[in-house]
C-alpha cells in the first residue's frame, strides 16, 4: 500500500489558510453590520458644543454670542503713525572707506550696528563723528540715510 502524499506541513498550511479565510469574511461581516450606509442624514451630523467638544446633539441657539464682523481682526494691527522726530536717530560713525565710498554707524540706542553708503551722507563723514540719521530697508538689512553731522 502507498504511503499518503499529504504530510503533517501541508496540513498546517491548509489549516492557516481556511482561518484566515474565515477571519476575513468574520470581518467583512462585522463591517457590513456597522455601516453608516442607509442612516439619514440627520444621524450623520456631528455639532461641536462650546467647549469645543463633539456631540451628537445641536447646540441651544439662545445661548449664542453675536459677533460683530467689525471686531474680527486678521493680520497685524494697524500701527499709528510715528512722529518724524521720532524716526531721527543719533549714532557714531566707526568706521567709514572715502575710497569704496561706505561705512558703518554705531546706534546709541540701539548699539547695533547700521550700513550707510555715501549717496545717503548730506554732509561729509569721518570715523569718530557723532550724527544725525534716519534708517531704510535695504537689501541685507537697515541702511543709514539723511546722515548729518552734529556740531
Amino acid at each position: 500500500m502507498g504511503k499518503s502524499q499529504e504530510t503533517y506541513s501541508k496540513k498546517e498550511k491548509e489549516k492557516k489558510r481556511l482561518k484566515k479565510h474565515q477571519d476575513k469574511e468574520q470581518k467583512k461581516e462585522e463591517r457590513k453590520a456597522n455601516s453608516d450606509k442607509g442612516k439619514s442624514v440627520d444621524e450623520m451630523y456631528a455639532y461641536v458644543d462650546a467647549d469645543g467638544n463633539i456631540t451628537s446633539t445641536p447646540p441651544d441657539l439662545t445661548k449664542k454670542k453675536a459677533i460683530k464682523t467689525e471686531d474680527i481682526r486678521i493680520g497685524i494691527s494697524r500701527q499709528e503713525d510715528l512722529d518724524p522726530a521720532d524716526l531721527i536717530r543719533k549714532g557714531t560713525v566707526t568706521f567709514f572707506n572715502d575710497s569704496k565710498g561706505y561705512g558703518f554707524i554705531k546706534d546709541l540706542e540701539s548699539q547695533e550696528s547700521i550700513f550707510v553708503h555715501v549717496n545717503g551722507l548730506e554732509s561729509p563723514i569721518k570715523e569718530g563723528d557723532k550724527v544725525t540719521f534716519e534708517t531704510e530697508r535695504g537689501q541685507k538689512g537697515l541702511n543709514a540715510v539723511r546722515v548729518k553731522l552734529v556740531k
